[in-house]
């Protein structure tokens, strides 16, 4: 008997979240039922400090975030939202300036300016910049260790925007 209560209890479960018009996910996202694709322009790197493969990793990396966390499917044209911006700051500066003068770490920041539309409700559009930074030890090459550091700032931008177009903060 308790068996029976048990499964009446999880299929009415399953028949009431079914019924829910936003879907979630295993990230937290509640997306609308009616929002069934994305996009992802070229995000133009606008920075003072050129790094040549910056804007196609930030264009890919938020590609690869919003595949893999949501439900959604890549358009490759303009989907049901839209994602587009720039990159508007790379740099590398001196932290920790020691006695001697000279810098004990470096300080790699990157900020994206990003737009949001969504199609098929405009009032949750917006625009907004993400910024992220990593530093590293001064006697380290900055070619040495820009990749990694670049990668960890684009995960981590990444999932600010997602959660900022599909999570209720």
């Amino acid at each position: 008997m308790a068996y029976l209560k048990t499964t009446l209890i999880a299929l009415l479960a399953v028949v009431l979240l079914k019924s829910c018009s936003v879907s979630m996910t295993m990230s937290g996202a509640s997306i609308p039922e009616n929002i069934q694709s994305f996009s992802v322009q070229y995000f133009d790197n606008r920075a003072p400090l050129i790094n040549p493969t910056l804007s196609q990793e930030m264009t890919e990396g938020l590609k690869d975030r919003v595949t893999n966390e949501s439900r959604l499917k890549l358009d490759a044209n303009t989907g049901d939202v839209d994602f587009s911006g720039q990159i508007t700051n790379y740099n590398v500066r001196p932290m920790a300036i020691q006695a001697d003068a000279l810098s004990a770490e470096t300080r790699l920041t990157m900020t994206v300016k990003v737009r949001y539309k969504n199609y098929k409700d405009p009032k949750a559009n917006w625009e907004s910049s993400f910024s992220a930074f990593r530093d590293f030890e001064s006697s380290q090459n900055i070619n040495a260790v820009e990749a990694d550091l670049t990668k960890e700032m684009i995960e981590e931008i990444t999932e600010n925007i997602f959660n900022k177009a599909f999570a209720d903060w």
